[in-house]
């Protein structure tokens, strides 16, 4: 039996919408990891602080998970921004979450970037590579979480930085390995028997079908459920149950 980290982006307390920590609360009996918010697309102080401390009870990885500051659009518009300026952006949340982490007694585990800088770092070396070096100057051995086959794994590699390369089990596939815009039609998936069977499809041939019908190789070492889901909870509690039938373990990274 081989492991997979099986990890959801959560903590994301904001006014666009209705937020329910009690529900990331009962995601964490799924999970392996958790990606939480530093305050800069969503999140604050008290539910940083309730999480992480719920996650170290469930012995759960904690990450770190940065955004561009822009809690406006939830951290999913693109912004331009220099690589120190970015350096900056991420070093503060890291401390920020770190600050919860630390008085608890526990470490940070991981980082993964969020929304629209995750997905412009996948393909903008200088972006990927400043969140890199902000990893590695806060702490070495931090893990990069990054999209799979993208530019932010190529530079964690080349910094010496360890790197876990994550894919979806709830969002579609462009042929050339990115995630399908949101703004496109079919970008989520939204049904649990298609979310298992792409997250399957994945981890035992080692390709994911595209939206154009293409099987394309994908590297996977994390699976990702956004929190922020409908369909979430249903999600993580079939992954969850059907991965061990399938031969595969659920640990952290």
């Amino acid at each position: 039996m081989y492991s997979i980290d099986l990890n959801c982006d959560m903590g994301e307390s904001t006014s666009l919408f209705a937020y329910d920590v009690e529900k990331d609360i009962a995601l964490m009996s799924y999970l392996s990891s958790v990606n939480l918010a530093c305050g800069y697309h969503a999140g604050d102080a008290h539910t940083m602080h309730r999480l992480v401390e719920t996650a170290m009870d469930k012995r759960i990885a904690i990450g770190a998970h940065p955004s561009f500051p822009d809690r406006e659009n939830f951290g999913r518009t693109n912004m331009e921004v220099s690589a120190p300026e970015l350096y900056d952006i991420v070093l503060y949340q890291l401390g920020a979450l770190y600050a919860f982490v630390k008085v608890k007694g526990g470490h940070l585990h991981h980082v993964k970037p969020h929304g629209a800088l995750y997905n412009m770092a996948a393909k903008h070396r200088l972006l990927a590579d400043a969140i890199c070096k902000a990893i590695v100057d806060f702490d070495r051995d931090l893990i990069l979480y990054g999209l799979s086959g993208s530019e932010l794994i190529n530079a964690a590699n080349e910094m010496g930085l360890k790197a876990a390369s994550e894919i979806f089990s709830d969002r579609t596939y462009q042929d050339d390995g990115s995630l399908t815009p949101r703004t496109m039609h079919g970008a989520l998936i939204e049904d649990e028997q298609l979310a298992l069977k792409q997250v399957l499809q994945i981890l035992k041939k080692g390709t994911v079908q595209t939206t154009s019908g293409k099987n394309i190789e994908l590297k996977a070492e994390t699976i990702c459920i956004h929190g922020d889901g409908k369909h979430a909870l249903e999600f993580a509690r079939k992954i969850c149950k059907a991965l061990p039938e399938n031969g595969i373990n659920i640990k952290p990274v």
